[in-house]
């Protein structure tokens, strides 16, 4: 196929559209069902990318949500725990614990499960039938992967009437070393970003803490190749091979810092008893309970607690979730990596993601406060790794 013609551009009146190759190639992919949109191609070859270099950075399948070019969240093979399934809401999944790309989709789809309402998946490998069969059940635009399981096709063709997205891609696809777009009758060219993101990056630790462990280094992979494809400004918090908040676009660097941090915080406090044990009602779904879910840990548009509010939602009046026992909660986290696209110019940035049970950091480092934020560092036991390379993908 040497081009596909799309329903219009990145709104209704961009026509036309069309994806295609600069040098007449064929595309390197197949489009297996569905009809993706401009948007859905963005999502979709960025999102392959960073599962490509993941699974090439730590030799496990790796997946991830996007959702308007940037993820959600993405994550490695890693078993879940019982309580981690629930807070997922896979605790029903049979076959999960034998199937790890299906343990990398539990972790990356159940992260912020908010913003993946409706996203574009990616998978580093193959899509079997457990993978498919949850992704059946959530509202998701399409996949991208290597390949298909027969079985596992069938299954996620069934989706959305017969209409949802799937594209196959060719795995030993190499794009050239030049990239150009277009802006405003412009031509942009510039190298495309091939920086190798692996464990040797993050050898210059210029803490006085320089005990780092493995798990902590496939942590701090996993935020920075996140990272790497997130729209900047960008911060990301990421534990157990899973990226559990992601700070995207934002202008100021503490502005990321504390919405990835947010995002991190409401991803642990999903796992307390309060809300694993919320007794919703039967007729209520999964994206229902996200939301309230959501509004339960932080208080947003209603109470959900309230007389009048908490019978839409539950069979009996839940206690609420005070902030104090939050607070109490979260200050037993410990052992969390994050990483940022570029310098932290200011120590604020520690303290906001000492909150969180912060422990290792990756950054390029550069900024002429760099001792203040090492110093900020010093006084909380964390390890801080200087990367000397940005991450800024526009």
């Amino acid at each position: 196929m040497k081009e596909f013609e799309l329903k219009y551009g990145c709104n209704p009146n961009q026509k036309p559209s069309r994806i295609f190759m600069d040098n007449g190639a064929d595309l390197p992919i197949e489009i297996l069902n569905g009809k993706p949109g401009y948007i859905n191609f963005l999502d979709a070859f960025n999102s392959w990318q960073l599962v490509k270099e993941l699974k090439e950075a730590l030799g496990l399948p790796a997946v991830t949500s996007f959702k308007h070019v940037s993820p959600t969240s993405a994550a490695v093979a890693v078993p879940l725990s019982d309580t981690l399934k629930k807070a997922c809401f896979v605790d029903d999944i049979e076959g999960l614990d034998e199937s790890p790309l299906a343990q990398a989709y539990a972790r990356a789809r159940g992260t912020d499960r908010m913003c993946s309402f409706g996203d574009w998946v990616a998978l580093s490998d193959v899509c079997d039938v457990t993978t498919a069969k949850m992704i059946q059940r959530e509202v998701s635009d399409g996949v991208i992967a290597p390949g298909y399981e027969p079985e596992a096709l069938e299954i996620l063709k069934s989706k959305r009437k017969g209409t949802y997205n799937i594209v196959k891609i060719d795995p030993d696809f190499v794009p050239e070393v030049t990239e150009r777009k277009h802006v405003f009758g412009i031509t942009f060219e510039q190298g495309r970003n091939n920086f190798k993101i692996d464990r040797e990056l993050l050898s210059n630790v210029v803490t006085d803490n320089k005990d780092v462990p493995e798990s902590a280094i496939r942590d701090m992979i996993v935020a920075l190749i996140t990272l790497k494809y997130t729209q900047s400004n960008s911060v990301c918090y990421a534990v157990d091979g899973q990226a559990i908040g992601v700070g995207a676009g934002q202008q100021s660097r503490i502005h990321c810092t504390r919405l990835a941090g947010t995002k991190a915080d409401t991803w642990f406090l999903r796992q307390h008893d309060k809300v694993i044990n919320l007794p919703f009602r039967d007729d209520i779904g999964r994206p229902d309970r996200d939301n309230v879910i959501d509004g339960y840990i932080n208080k947003n548009e209603e109470d959900v607690c309230a007389d009048g509010i908490w019978q839409k939602y539950f069979k009996v009046q839940p206690e609420p979730f005070t902030l104090e026992e939050m607070r109490a909660y979260l200050d037993t986290i410990d052992g969390v990596a994050l990483g940022s696209d570029a310098f932290f110019p200011f120590s604020d940035n520690i303290e906001r993601a000492k909150k969180s049970g912060v422990k290792y950091i990756a950054e390029p480092g550069g900024s002429i406060r760099d001792d203040a934020v090492i110093d900020c560092c010093n006084k909380y036991g964390m390890t801080l790794s200087f990367t000397g390379m940005r991450l800024f993908h526009h």
